[in-house]
């Protein structure tokens, strides 16, 4: 009876035994989950490092050196300090790291590692309380307040998944950590400048991620098609005849010619773009005058414009040109004051468009590593990353930027109860929850990689 007993346990045994390598719970992607769990404390740790030791753009050479020795540590093959700035005094802090794993495609994951000139108020015990000084010589606080460092901690536990399951894949994976993404020109383009895609192998397929400030901590979001916008830097000098301005008719004002402008700017918009398109021209500063009774000679202008397509891009920028010149020829003054138009093509900031065939491809494994329900499709948005400069300016290269939820669900609740917008990117209040993102995040970057990688 005993003998029975036991050799029916023993089959049972060795019956689960095939069951569990025959099941799902086999395949990578069901791992990733185990794999990134393993490493929570100290990728917890490494976010606490990151985020009280936030480092501006151009200067980022401790944080650089400290996800190269994590990645080294993995097990990648590490260059540091990749990049090249069209200001050769500059020198780039990226990093590139290469798991090569035998035939089989190649997929490139990019983090972004720069911090802001921003105060942190969020009360958190592990605050920022970073100040340094900047380009001007002022003294700045520094503050990881559009979740780079989140990004980077993502980047460091995908990296020790990949490398713990590479018994399950075949391919070659690039991981980069960027260098100023929050300026322009950033550090995307300063890395293919220095040949990223000829000293390294040119990828079939580039992911990143972006925390959100309204999605709910432990979600991933995805947009198919444009998901981030063109952005163009424009300054324009309206240049005047000034006088007493008791006299206004013995000079020509600019502060009179650059209100018309600025109202003009906007049926650009409304009348010249079709009303589906996405398109934004904002004066965010308008500087002239001294005194309450002098007309100046000159007003500064500063604008941000925003476009998806190239087509209305071109239309935003020559409708700027035009009704610059148009407004002060109008006005009567004459073509030695017209407006000076400084368009900058060397800050331009190409828009991030979600590949649909790689999003198709690897939503599947986004929806069976976190359920279909925290997969949520999100509204493209007008805001700016220079991860589009990876997919090449006829997106030769497929890339797909996820959002990353980061905000808990009960202080969603609490806000909307009260009426109030969260705390939004670059704010002194953005706080992204800890957990479950850094965990969410460094899934999601593996299982994204994973899907297009040669099982």
């Amino acid at each position: 009876m005993f003998t029975m007993h036991a050799r029916r346990i023993s089959g049972i045994i060795i019956f689960l035994s095939i069951v569990s390598i025959c099941s799902p719970a086999a395949r990578p992607q069901d791992r990733i989950a185990e794999a990134v769990a393993r490493e929570s404390a100290s990728l917890e740790k490494l976010y606490l490092e990151f985020h009280t030791n936030p480092e501006l753009s151009y200067c980022e050479e401790r944080t650089s050196a400290r996800v190269a020795g994590e990645l080294e540590k993995a097990g990648f093959e590490i260059t540091r300090d990749f990049g090249k700035y069209n200001d050769p005094a500059r020198k780039s802090h990226g990093v590139v790291g290469i798991l090569r794993n035998g035939e089989g495609p190649v997929v490139l994951v990019r983090a972004d590692m720069d911090a802001l000139p921003v105060e942190e108020k969020t009360g958190l015990p592990y605050a920022s309380a970073v100040k340094t000084t900047n380009d001007s010589g002022t003294q700045v606080s520094v503050m990881h307040a559009c979740g780079h460092d989140m990004h980077m901690t993502a980047l460091v536990g995908a990296a020790r998944a990949l490398a713990a399951l590479r018994a399950h894949w075949k391919g070659t994976v690039i991981l980069v950590a960027q260098p100023s993404e929050e300026r322009a020109p950033g550090g995307a383009e300063a890395m293919l400048r220095a040949g990223l895609y000829d000293k390294f192998p040119k990828p079939d397929a580039a992911f990143a991620l972006h925390c959100s400030s309204t999605l709910a901590a432990g979600k991933v979001g995805f947009v198919s098609g444009y998901a981030l916008a063109n952005a163009d830097t424009v300054d324009i000098t309206v240049r005047g005849a000034g006088g007493h301005g008791a006299y206004p008719q013995s000079c020509k004002d600019p502060i009179v010619l650059s209100s018309q402008m600025i109202l003009a700017f906007q049926t650009i918009v409304s009348r010249e773009t079709a009303p589906g398109e996405p398109a934004v021209i904002t004066v965010g500063s308008i500087h002239g005058g001294s005194k309450h009774n002098i007309i100046p000679d000159e007003v500064k202008l500063q604008l941000t414009v925003r476009s998806y397509s190239s087509k209305t891009r071109e239309t935003l920028l020559k409708g700027i040109e035009r009704v610059a010149a148009g407004t002060a020829a109008a006005a009567g003054f004459p073509k030695e004051l017209a407006p000076v138009v400084d368009l900058h093509p060397d800050e331009f900031v190409p828009s991030t468009f979600n590949h649909p065939d790689l999003v198709a491809r690897t939503l599947p494994a986004l929806r069976e590593q976190f359920g279909a329900g925290n997969v949520v499709e999100q509204s493209p948005v007008l805001g700016a990353e220079d991860f589009g400069f990876y997919s090449l300016p006829n997106h030769d290269i497929p890339c797909f930027m996820l959002w990353l939820g980061a905000v808990p669900e009960s202080k969603i609740k609490e806000y909307d109860a009260a009426g109030k917008p969260l705390p939004s990117l670059h704010s002194s209040q953005y706080a992204p929850a800890m957990h479950p993102t850094i965990e969410t995040g460094a899934r999601a970057l593996c299982a994204a990689a994973l899907s297009q990688l040669k099982k």
